[in-house]
């Protein structure tokens, strides 16, 4: 049995929403049925829906079964959860809706409540206020806002202050699963504890780093919601931007949130604003057109409902400049986009190559090292090392081989996000979370680039659904004399 939780109360706002099914419910799960959520604990799911208590323990059920990886669901294990499942009908936008919530709450006023937003933005102010109206806010009450919180700086900002009329800063989870990866936790872990990475991490050393996140999938049934967006807002400014940040940032003082996010917000206040050539020079927008994915005719972006005339990427790159004595000179490839040929999430930090080679190896160039970190599918970290090839051959030659640094695990299961991100906000540990500052820092310099696009200053490119993107991306690199990782 492990360490087990503080007492809490969980309010899931949206409570019927896919996010709330397929991610929210199963990290639960597994934390009530491994010992982290105290026994007593409630988790309420919000709903319009006019459904019973048994139809909504039934759906979750379902859904578990649907959302859990295969073996995962435990019918005793279920039981054992289902009794902490409620379910409290409240209208979101209307505040008087929430006087139920407000008195199965009341029943245990001590305890500590946290309140996840899984909702649209939009409605976060009003949820706050209600909390707040109804007595619900209290020096132990944690609001967790999940992404996108607004779609430039301006809409930030308003949401943001709003939130904050009804809870400090310090109650404040703004959320970003991908922090709660073991492999993008470990990054800090390699960088900051082995010696041997310590004097190589700079602008010396380092040529350059890509940060890849591609996704297979394309926009389906989600038009509505991503037109508003797209890739810059939905995927570069947050997730992209927060595994850049742990990759160059300085060694902070101490593992204390306020320490680690201090160096976040450095790193963010030195990216290189971007003026309206560089813009043309090293961004790339496009959009996904009818393909073929996994051996299935696709349809294009535009083909979606209400899109015909749409103006919002489904594919972005862009060159990054970090401005300080670490980082000068050291360009960082960002690139993110729906619809590509494979589901694939990764960090390449490339080595500079050594000043001169002994090694004829018949006229190649030899391949410089490099730190392959995936995050998706399947989470890894493999140091590319140059070694001779076996056999009795005149001259000496040399292969890239891989050195595996994955930390080795006697868990039956690997942990999903989640699960850390939402046990770390019972704990009142907001390390993996966005700050305020943060926020706004990684708005600021994302603004410019959305500007400039809104301009048309870099003219929309397509791609094929099911390919590698644009050639534009490949331009995009390969004008600085390098190449993707997986070219």
């Amino acid at each position: 049995m492990s360490e087990v939780a503080n007492l809490c109360d969980i309010i899931i706002f949206g409570g019927h929403g896919d996010l709330a099914f397929r991610k929210l419910m199963p990290a639960l799960y597994h934390l009530c049925n491994d010992g982290y959520i105290n026994e007593h604990s409630r988790i309420f799911s919000t709903t319009r829906a006019a459904i019973t208590q048994e139809e909504h323990i039934e759906l979750v059920k379902t859904k578990l079964k649907e959302f859990l990886a295969q073996g995962q669901f435990d019918e005793a294990k279920f039981e054992n959860f289902k009794a902490r499942l409620h379910l409290v009908k409240v209208n979101l936008g209307d505040v008087e809706s929430y006087e139920e919530l407000s008195h199965l709450l009341g029943e245990n006023p001590q305890r500590e409540r946290i309140s996840y937003l899984s909702t649209s933005p939009d409605f976060f102010g009003t949820i706050c206020k209600a909390l707040s109206t109804w007595r619900l806010v209290s020096p132990q009450s944690r609001v967790v806002l999940e992404k996108p919180i607004g779609r430039d700086l301006v809409s930030s900002r308003a949401i943001n202050v709003e939130v904050l009329k009804y809870f400090e800063e310090s109650q404040v989870y703004r959320i970003d699963h991908y922090l709660g990866k073991d492999t993008v936790q470990n990054i800090m872990a390699l960088r900051f504890s082995n010696r041997i990475f310590t004097p190589l991490w700079d602008a010396s050393n380092i040529d350059h780093v890509e940060i890849t996140v591609s996704e297979s999938v394309g926009v389906e049934g989600r038009w509505g919601y991503y037109d508003e967006y797209g890739a810059m807002r939905d995927m570069i400014q947050n997730h992209l931007m927060q595994l850049l940040c742990l990759i160059a940032m300085e060694p902070p003082c101490s593992l204390d949130a306020d320490s680690v996010r201090d160096e976040k917000v450095k790193v963010l206040k030195s990216l290189r604003p971007m003026s309206a050539a560089d813009i043309q020079q090293k961004t790339v927008r496009a959009q996904y057109t009818k393909g073929s994915s996994n051996g299935q005719i696709v349809p294009g972006y535009k083909e979606g409902e209400g899109v015909a005339n749409s103006t919002t990427e489904t594919y972005a790159a862009v060159r990054v400049d970090i401005d300080n004595w670490r980082w000068n000179g050291v360009p960082f490839y960002l690139r993110s986009g729906k619809r590509l040929r494979n589901r694939n999430s990764e960090i390449i930090i490339q080595f500079k190559s050594i000043p001169y080679s002994i090694f004829a190896n018949k006229g190649s160039c030899i391949s410089q090292n490099k730190l392959v970190i995936t995050l998706q599918p399947k989470e890894s970290i493999h140091l590319k090392l140059m070694n001779k090839i076996p056999g009795l051959s005149e001259q000496m030659r040399l292969q890239s081989v891989d050195l595996e640094l994955n930390s080795p695990t006697n868990e039956e299961r690997k942990p999903e996000a989640y699960e850390r991100l939402i046990l770390d906000v019972i704990r009142s540990n907001p390390t993996l979370f966005m700050r305020l500052d943060e926020v706004e820092a990684a708005w600021k310099w994302a603004d410019i680039i959305l500007q400039g696009w809104a301009e048309n200053g870099v003219p929309m490119k397509s791609y094929s659904a099911g390919t590698d993107g644009p050639t534009a991306a490949v331009e995009l690199i390969a004008r600085d004399g390098r190449s993707w990782h997986d070219e």
